[in-house]
């Protein structure tokens, strides 16, 4: 036998590995915790040691813990703590900064300085659009639209395109967007304006995951640069805001955009121009497109007829059209959308016969109808939806020329109907409701029926003394 295996008290024997050590071999943060729990019980043992760490339970106890360890706790707090708790220390707000992933810049130096993405390294979702404008600070003038909300001097202005004279510019701003695509290469969803095309190509070659896209003040020249998002699924384009900025987008435009963007699931047009070209180009190539919105369009007359091409279309929203189509052209050129579920008409005037006609001819597959506050929809122009036979749900809202008759000439036609939805159309009447109509009524799944706003007052105030000319407070004598 050796010297080893007869002594076995020799110190040269080497000693079997304990579990504390296989358990604290690789783990430093565990190593912190025991050690401050043996100074923790040291301390509480012996009175005299607590003078040699009298400020032990002022230390913060989350330096023990990993990044990782405290992001995920952080992550499972609710948002509306979020911004209290990047006030504790640096190092908390670091971690809360990994933890945005949407943002609104309102300051381009922010942005071009590298301080954005110093800060909030993973971010998804951002919006330049008031990052991109002038906007001078104490000025008592607030210019508030839609889209955009800054402020104005007096008189900055002369030609009524207000954004004009007070956007950054196209140099400028495609140096942020080349900033921006080095610095979030998962963006999935982008808002800006007057970018150009060589800003948008640096955007697309990067950010390889762009699902989204909303793009203001575009042009033709700037749908190149579009073209170039494979992946892109979500598409608003903003040419002309009345008021605000004039940019074109014309069919060469969009016949570029529908040959590169493929896989357009929704698109949509404010302020562009075009022609019966341009839709049925992106009907042909945007095979996947489901929803596609117009808004305040400047189309050639004959742009109705190409959205036969959208064969997977599969919801139409006109949104504040002065005019749909003035001249569709006969109706054996017309078509219609065969996989057509939703018509959504929202702040549309529609005055012209051959206008509305057409678009419920095109549209005559659809299961869903909604009205909002359009101008001009009286009996005759409501008759032509008569040829829509598959519509289970229908609602009307601020239709004020149409009458009880006019709906109920063409509720009764459609058999499938399930819920109807009547709001603040004041020619509707109660009074007027016929057996027929009546008994439409009580077949329904769902009905919403608030016509007339009067009647609603005088219902709710019954028994309360009031709506009667005064009769209380202001007798005659």
């Amino acid at each position: 036998m050796s010297v080893l295996e007869e002594n076995p008290d020799s110190p040269l024997k080497k000693r079997p590995p304990r579990w504390s050590d296989i358990w604290l071999k690789k783990t430093k943060p565990l190593k912190h915790v025991v050690f401050a729990m043996q100074l923790q019980s040291l301390a509480s043992k012996d009175p005299k040691s607590q003078t040699l760490i009298p400020h032990f339970a002022n230390i913060d106890r989350t330096l023990l813990l990993s990044d990782d360890l405290l992001l995920k706790i952080l992550s499972k707090l609710p948002l509306s703590q979020r911004n209290p708790n990047s006030l504790v220390c640096k190092r908390w707000l670091y971690l809360q900064g990994r933890l945005v992933r949407s943002l609104k810049i309102l300051d381009w130096n922010f942005l071009v300085s590298g301080r954005l993405i110093t800060r909030f390294p993973n971010l998804a979702h951002v919006d330049l659009l008031n990052g991109c404008l002038f906007s001078p600070r104490n000025s008592g003038i607030l210019l508030t639209h839609r889209m955009v909300s800054m402020q104005m001097r007096y008189g900055n202005c002369s030609n009524w395109e207000l954004l004009e004279e007070n956007l950054l510019p196209v140099e400028v701003v495609d140096g942020g967007l080349q900033a921006l695509a080095n610095g979030c290469p998962n963006l999935r969803r982008l808002v800006v304006i007057n970018a150009s095309e060589l800003g948008l190509l640096t955007l697309a070659e990067e950010c390889l995951t762009l699902q989204e896209l909303e793009l203001h003040k575009c042009n033709d020249n700037v749908l190149r640069g579009i073209a170039a998002c494979e992946n892109l699924q979500i598409l608003k384009l903003v040419g002309n805001v009345d008021g605000l900025y004039c940019s074109l987008v014309s069919d060469v435009g969009l016949t570029i955009l529908a040959q590169g963007c493929k896989r357009l699931v929704k698109l949509e047009l404010s302020g562009c121009e075009g022609s019966f070209d341009g839709i049925k180009a992106i009907g042909q190539c945007c095979l996947m497109l489901e929803e596609l919105t117009i808004c305040d369009h400047r189309m050639e007359d004959g742009w109705l007829a190409a959205l036969s091409y959208c064969e997977n279309l599969k919801t139409l929203r006109l949104l504040s059209c002065k005019r749909i189509d003035l001249d569709p052209g006969p109706d054996e050129y017309l078509g219609f959308c065969p996989s057509l579920e939703r018509l959504h008409l929202q702040k549309c005037q529609l005055r012209s016969k051959k206008s509305v006609r057409a678009l419920f001819r095109v549209c005559e597959a659809v299961r869903e109808v909604v009205v909002l506050d359009c101008w001009g929809l009286d009996n005759d122009m409501f008759t032509f939806a008569s040829v829509c036979r598959r519509v289970k749900f229908l609602s009307l809202e601020g239709c004020s020329l149409l009458t009880t008759e006019g709906l109920e000439a063409t509720v009764l036609s459609w058999l499938d109907l399930e819920t109807l939805v009547v709001v603040s159309c004041k020619n509707i009447k109660e009074s007027d409701i016929s057996p027929a109509l009546a008994t439409l009524f009580c077949n329904l799944k769902e009905l919403r029926w608030r016509p007339d706003t009067k009647s609603l007052l005088s219902s709710s105030l019954m028994g309360t003394g009031m709506g009667k000319k005064g009769g209380k407070f202001f007798k005659r004598t």
